[in-house]
């Protein structure tokens, strides 16, 4: 096992390595997607903030619980932009152009090169804004230490199980092929997941977080570390990451036989 993790690291490391030269070619643009990563990451918390200038809580939530929401939830969507987000695009066009048949051939896993292959450098720098911003508005949480040591997994967990949704909705793809539709519903997802699920009625919060789980990716870690008592939205967490897994391996696999190479 350790031998196959050292071998994916290395392809990684020429996934970064291509993606970053690539990225610098067009420095223009490179600078453009930092300025509008940063615009995004403060137009959302000034929006929280400009909520509470007038009005005193949002359900059991008063500012710090919120903005420590938004924040947490920042660096999820920061380490997606990071690590996945081209890579959805992409994806569209290596079905249509038959490209995808090379990733086929490859002696990887074609999830991996398919979902990991392009990675977003101008999107590094960001990480002091959010990661800061979710430390700053934690700290006026007076998290224990135990929250301090849980964040990292927690963060973790989250962007695994919002990976997960968003590779089982890209599967759509191989049946639909035009994957702009697709990618809206994926971005759209990512939208509802960013606020907490006490904002949502009776019947959408059940079947949000227990049908399609979108709103565990937030609101379970962000409601443990608010009260350690409330362990089982961990367990949920974990229980929904295994089984949104095997439905990823089995549509994949399903998608792949239908698949019909546009080379051939």
């Amino acid at each position: 096992l350790l031998p196959e993790i050292k071998h994916y690291l290395s392809v990684y490391k020429m996934f970064v390595s291509t993606s970053t030269a690539q990225a610098m070619s067009f420095r223009t643009s490179f600078v453009l997607m930092i300025f509008m990563d940063v615009f995004f990451y403060l137009s959302t918390i000034l929006t929280v903030e400009f909520l509470f200038d007038h009005v005193a809580s949002i359900g059991n939530w008063q500012r710090p619980q919120l903005l420590f929401f938004i924040s947490f939830m920042l660096c999820v969507d920061h380490l997606h932009m990071l690590l996945l987000s081209n890579s959805f695009w992409r994806f569209s066009d290596d079905l249509k152009t038959g490209d995808l048949d090379y990733t086929l051939l490859r002696p990887l896993s074609s999830i991996f090169i398919v979902f990991f292959r392009y990675f977003k450098p101008s999107s590094i720098l960001n990480s002091f804004i959010t990661t800061g911003s979710m430390i700053y508005f934690g700290l006026k949480l007076n998290f224990s230490i135990g929250n301090w040591i849980m964040l990292p997994f927690l963060v973790t967990l989250s962007f695994i199980l919002l990976a997960l949704l968003e590779f089982i909705i890209s599967c759509a793809m191989f049946w639909l092929v035009e994957g702009l539709g697709i990618n809206f519903l994926r971005m759209q997802m990512q939208s509802v997941s960013r606020w907490p699920d006490f904002i949502y009625s009776y019947y959408t919060k059940k079947i949000l977080t227990f049908v399609f789980p979108v709103l565990l990716i937030g609101s379970g870690p962000v409601h443990f570390l608010l009260d350690p008592s409330q362990w089982y939205w961990i367990v949920m967490m974990l229980i929904a990451c295994v089984l949104c897994f095997l439905a990823l391996q089995a549509l994949w696999n399903r998608g792949l036989t239908h698949y019909d190479s546009a080379s051939s």
